[in-house]
């Protein structure tokens, strides 16, 4: 062996070095489980400061056997409290009907809600500050002699063996890779398309306020009503501290979306002003109006998003990965977005500490199988995102129908069958101690490509050909033929949600 040859040799057998673009939930949480490997690592943020927006969030079992692993879920249920159900009311205030969630005593967790920063605040706390640079702006990445290279806008450059893209659902790095793709005509037709909308949502989190007015701050756990009518819906929900989080939300034709979406970039407070005098009279299910809610929250702190959904079939491309809602950008009707960007760092932290080294090679077949174990997964939660979304948002006359028939006539087997996939698929992380099994609901195996061995490989639902057997498929060509087994699961998926769905429509 060369003295080349055992330089390369010792270079790849170090631990990777990672490039984690976007702080985010999914980023900070990837930086926290690395941290807790020994990886290097290091988090760069386009933001110049931390804003506290979001209004409430969710995370249940899917998602807190790892908060426990991590000991942060007693932190975590500090700020949280536990919900039971969501109450509808209809546009005279009328209680149309309760969906329920699956009980602790089922699922062995709670379903905690809370307000987003305050989790953002959590996770920020775990990862050391000289872990995360602010103001990087990433124009370009590139990837050259089996290193991946970031360049910021401000004439930085940084260097590593991967680049994981965590820059959200108009990702920078997303856009980097499938413009390397496009050149060599291998970016799926399907990830060429826009993502669809068809909500405007504006959220916050309004101050202290008073028991008396508000009976349900007493309450030991989250209220969650949401009143509907006009097209227009708004939801309110108490967390610790006497304080409520509340969201507005107008539902848009095709048309509108489409204009709406060209005039992204000229909201601003003249914009919010206007959304929100459509629903500031407007009574509130808890009493009083709405606006004695958004009024009593700063300014600065409302936020306003389009409700918007894509599922990306091309998660990575050589030493560069994407996590969250850059590779799935879900709908909030059933609280699953960053529980499945945290799940996604999970299983590519994971999938990344079984490398035996850092060669561009087996990064590649890391983020396969990676890309494997959370395919299929991620396209569920999709899927039941879009049917909660019509739930709790739709207002066109087949989603009227279809909440009707859910509310009012559905057994709860039916709801533990849309539970369950959600609440038994709980991936954890492989080094550390797992958290014990709670509840009755049976548990999916942790996946575990350690022990994975090359005939179980074969027998897999998403296959890699090792070189063995096709020494003339590259990189590239497995991330498409894995494309073309998980395109084969995708309709599979649509066609077991079809029949949830008509069964939901004839019981």
């Amino acid at each position: 062996m060369t003295a080349a040859q055992v330089t390369l040799q010792q270079q790849q057998s170090r631990r990777p070095g990672i490039l984690i673009v976007g702080a985010g939930l999914g980023g900070l949480f990837l930086g926290i489980i690395l941290e807790e490997l020994g990886h290097p690592y290091h988090i760069f943020e386009r933001a110049t400061e931390v804003r506290p927006l979001g209004s409430t969030m969710a995370l249940g079992p899917g998602i807190l056997p790892v908060f426990e692993q991590l000991d942060l879920l007693k932190e975590l249920e500090k700020f949280a409290l536990p919900c039971h159900s969501v109450e509808i009311h209809n546009a005279n205030m009328d209680l149309f009907g309760s969906i329920k969630f699956m009980e602790r005593e089922r699922s062995g967790y709670p379903n905690l809600l809370f307000e987003r920063p305050d989790l953002y605040d959590l996770l920020l706390r775990r990862v050391p500050k000289d872990r995360i640079s602010m103001g990087k702006k990433v124009l370009r990445t590139e990837e050259v002699s089996g290193r991946v290279y970031i360049h910021c806008a401000d004439n930085t450059t940084y260097e590593g063996d991967i680049l994981v893209g965590a820059d959200g659902a108009y990702s920078g790095v997303r856009q980097s890779i499938y413009r390397e793709l496009m050149k060599k005509g291998m970016l799926p037709k399907s990830d060429h398309e826009d993502f669809s909308v068809a909500n405007i949502s504006m959220v916050g989190v309004a101050e202290k306020q008073d028991p008396k007015k508000y009976p349900q701050l007493n309450d030991k756990q989250a209220n969650f009503s949401t009143t509907l009518g006009h097209m227009k819906t708004r939801t309110v929900i108490n967390i610790p501290d006497n304080r409520i989080c509340w969201t507005i939300n107008i539902q848009l034709s095709k048309e509108e979306a489409k204009a709406q979406h060209f005039r992204n970039s000229e909201w601003g407070p003249e914009s919010n002003e206007k959304m929100i005098k459509e629903f500031e009279q407007l009574p509130c299910p808890w009493g009083g109006t709405m606006g004695e809610i958004i009024h009593a929250t700063p300014k600065h702190l409302i936020s306003k998003v389009f409700l918007e959904e894509k599922f990306f079939k091309t998660w990575y491309h050589g030493q560069t990965v994407l996590i969250g809602d850059a590779c799935h950008k879900m709908l909030p009707g059933a609280g699953l977005g960053a529980v499945n960007a945290m799940q996604d760092a999970v299983v590519l932290a994971n999938c990344i500490s079984k490398m035996s080294d850092v060669s561009p090679q087996n990064i590649t077949a890391a983020f396969g199988q990676y890309y494997k174990q959370r395919y299929r997964h991620a396209l569920y939660s999709f899927t039941m995102s879009r049917f909660w979304t019509k739930m709790t948002y739709g207002q066109t006359w087949s989603e009227r129908l279809l909440r009707q028939q859910v509310v009012n006539f559905t057994p709860e087997w039916v709801y533990f069958m849309l539970y369950f996939k959600t609440a038994s698929y709980r991936p954890q992380i492989a080094w550390l101690p797992l958290a014990e099994n709670r509840g009755t609901v049976r548990i999916l195996p942790q996946d575990d490509i350690g022990s994975e061995t090359k005939a179980d490989m074969s027998k897999s639902r998403f296959k890699i050909k090792s070189k063995s057997k096709n020494k003339s498929r590259n990189k590239e060509q497995d991330q498409g033929y894995i494309c073309e087994q998980v395109e084969k699961e995708k309709t599979k998926q649509t066609m077991e949600s079809k029949k949830v769905d008509d069964h939901l429509l004839i019981v």
